[in-house]
């Protein structure tokens, strides 16, 4: 039996014929999500074949479900010509965004439409098997409950702190316990392509293909959470690094401290200006003796987390919204470096800090505006993430879509 053009690529063709008919599908499919619906002409001229070629081509992806005929355009004259398009329920693609107390997974299709959502599925990240263990059972649980062929996803998207290398598939700060890459193990496990990429980045990656961003080319992306981390889009491009760790903006030394950093080091921005240090203040302060309305809900300090000061501080909790103004006037200052260091058209601030809203971005305005250069930072605009929750699962989904469209 004759196989299918997704069974085709999941194959071993290194060379010859059907390598290089895979490659050109990949190329039709491709166009065909980047610009729309196209006739056999409109293929022809970007592909550069013949006609009877292309015509072939999309005839196989037709047969094959993944694309459909919608009949005759207009046209000035001569024969009508058909057009076509993607079938989008044809494929999907699977992000998961794992956070240190939960999990939120979604599922798009080939039209990068959101079509399946699961917010704050409950989930601790720790380094050990165990947690990597439910971590894969989160996700095959996940496939069972939309009802979709696991043959139809096409790949998974994972999101971890820290350093990722996207190219190879290791998690050098999660999950490290194996020579093979981690994305291998995974992928072993749920029988599905897995690729990893730092939940920064992705994040950064779903908020400049579908969130905020408008025409800007140059975008800082800072996820606020636990910890700092930095996607960045140069010429409409993300940002890698010679590695695959650029962005680590939470580990530059601002700071003459002794506190020790979770990388090891002292004075990074996360010791003063992160989650971890807004709760670490939070509860000094309460020590100390300010008073709170997290300090009646509590039954003790170990309950205090970043999350219950943030609902702390949406709801008019005074010492909450202190903080997070002497945080956000830290994070403005490091912000400030950034601007000067890359002139960006548009910096975006998104995780669970910029869910606090004004709190939190007037006073990383202010102190832009006192510590970055003025003629820089006129041009640079500063926005909360639209996409929020969805921000990290979106841009998993969307970059493995991106590799799966991109010829070998």
């Amino acid at each position: 039996m004759k196989k299918t053009f997704f069974e085709e690529l999941n194959a071993e063709y290194g060379t010859g014929v059907i390598y290089k008919n895979i490659n050109l599908k990949k190329t039709v499919i491709s166009y065909l999500a980047q610009n729309g619906n196209a006739t056999v002409a409109e293929l022809c001229k970007e592909l550069n074949l013949s006609a009877p070629k292309v015509a072939n081509l999309v005839n196989d992806l037709i047969a094959d479900g993944i694309l459909k005929d919608f009949g005759k355009v207009e046209s000035t004259g001569g024969r009508k010509p058909n057009i076509y398009g993607l079938q989008p329920e044809s494929g999907f693609f699977l992000g998961a965004d794992v956070q240190k107390d939960h999990v939120n997974i979604g599922l798009t299709n080939l039209q990068k439409e959101l079509v399946h959502f699961a917010e704050h599925q409950p989930y601790e990240l720790r380094n050990d098997q165990e947690s990597l263990d439910e971590l894969c059972n989160l996700i095959k649980d996940f496939i069972k409950k939309v009802n979709i062929s696991k043959d139809k996803i096409l790949g998974i998207g994972i999101n971890l702190s820290g350093r990722i290398n996207y190219a190879t598939g290791y998690s050098y700060s999660f999950f490290h316990f194996n020579e093979e890459p981690l994305s291998k193990i995974i992928e072993s496990r749920i029988g599905i392509k897995v690729f990893l990429e730092n939940d920064s980045r992705a994040m950064a990656f779903g908020e400049f293909s579908s969130g905020t961003v408008n025409n800007e080319k140059n975008v800082l992306f800072l996820n606020l959470d636990y910890g700092i981390g930095m996607g960045v889009m140069i010429n409409s491009q993300l940002y890698y690094g010679k590695s695959g760790f650029a962005g680590e903006f939470g580990h530059i030394p601002i700071f003459n401290n002794e506190i020790i950093c979770h990388c090891g080091k002292k004075g990074c921005l996360e010791t003063e200006a992160s989650g971890w240090a807004l709760t670490r203040i939070f509860k000094e302060r309460i020590i100390q003796g300010s008073s709170s309305l997290l300090t009646s809900q509590m039954q003790n300090m170990e309950e205090i987390s970043l999350t219950s000061i943030i609902d702390a501080a949406n709801n008019d909790d005074t010492l909450a919204i202190e903080l997070i103004a002497e945080i956000g006037d830290k994070l403005g200052r490091g912000i400030a470096l950034l601007i000067n260091i890359f002139n960006p058209e548009l910096v975006i601030l998104g995780g669970s800090l910029a869910y606090t809203g004004e709190y939190v971005r007037l006073p990383i305005k202010s102190a832009i505006n006192k510590y970055s250069l003025s003629l820089v930072n006129n041009d640079t605009d500063l926005r909360i993430s639209d996409l929020k929750e969805k921000a990290g699962v979106i841009g998993a989904c969307l970059l493995v879509r991106n590799r799966f469209l991109l010829p070998a």
